[in-house]
């Protein structure tokens, strides 16, 4: 592997840049010049293109590997099929039919797309439900990252990412203040998301094939706010059972279904592949973040 093309490069494509980039020639792409700034200030080459713009796409060099890391920063289900699906057929579409096309292509997926397994465990093999429209797109993304991929003789990986969070994102008020609905956390840690990605890549590993990106150790979210809330020697917050939440009067459909899921979610497959975790769990992974806020 010589060239990595990141194609949405933000909060874990940064990442992934600082990791390869040592080693590596890695190219990120982001639509906006305030993105483009970014990646630079991250230490690789950048280049400002839309992924659902063929002649934007064209501007990007050849690449051995492409991750296809675009987010639909939250909009609704037409816009992240616009960049999910749209843009992903795009990207393959391009560099696929070059005269020296990627021999891989790894998409970060989310493990929404399982639905609900009444707190049951899910792994690579569990069968997936997506219960909202946005996670109907994201199943649909998986299916053309490994099938319409492999038409180019690219070898398509899915990576199911967990919640993340790391820097700038450790939502702290949410747990600390309440209230704390009840459910589950599958979370990974942004520089283990982009850990198991520089993986993959590097060992030529999931090849064609699907894996969890989720630290060890899923946490009831009332607990998590319990041990969080020690932690920072401040009280625990309000818990609510779901049929709590759900009786609130203004819940969306989509928040609502999000609520009512509820999964465990394994990372054996990936810890048997021989990826180590820079945050084994939830532990580790805050630690930085409480003591900032003792110390704050």
């Amino acid at each position: 592997m010589t060239r990595v093309a990141i194609l949405g490069c933000g909060y874990v494509g940064l990442e992934l840049g600082r990791q390869l980039a040592p080693d590596h020639d890695v190219v990120g792409v982001r639509r906006s010049a305030d993105g483009v700034e970014r990646i630079e200030r991250a230490g690789f080459d950048a280049i400002q293109a839309d992924v659902t713009d063929p002649d934007g796409l064209a501007r990007v060099p050849d690449a051995d590997a492409v991750v296809f890391a675009a987010s639909s920063g939250g909009r609704d289900a037409d816009a992240a099929r616009e960049i999910y699906v749209d843009g992903l057929r795009t990207a393959i579409e391009i560099f696929g039919t070059r005269d020296h096309p990627p021999d891989r292509l790894v998409y970060t997926s989310s493990t929404g797309v399982y639905g609900d397994h009444d707190g049951a465990w899910v792994d690579e093999d569990t069968p997936i439900e997506p219960t909202t429209e946005k996670t109907e797109v994201l199943a649909e993304a998986e299916r053309i990252a490994r099938e319409e991929a492999s038409d180019h003789g690219i070898a398509g990986t899915v990576a199911r990412f967990a919640g993340l969070y790391g820097p700038d994102r450790y939502r702290l008020d949410r747990y600390l203040d309440g209230p704390v609905t009840a459910g589950y956390l599958n979370m990974i840690h942004r520089d283990d998301a982009a850990g198991a990605i520089r993986f993959l890549l590097e060992t030529d590993a999931a090849r064609d094939d699907t894996v969890l990106v989720v630290d060890d150790e899923p946490v009831p979210k009332h607990a998590f706010a319990d041990w969080l809330a020690d932690e920072c020697d401040v009280p625990r917050p309000a818990k609510r059972t779901k049929a709590e939440r759900l009786e609130d009067g203004d819940l969306s459909a989509a928040a609502r279904r999000r609520i009512e899921t509820s999964k465990r979610c394994a990372n054996d497959e990936l810890r048997d592949l021989g990826y180590e975790f820079t945050y084994p769990t939830y532990r580790e992974g805050y630690r930085a973040a409480i003591d900032a806020y003792r110390n704050g």
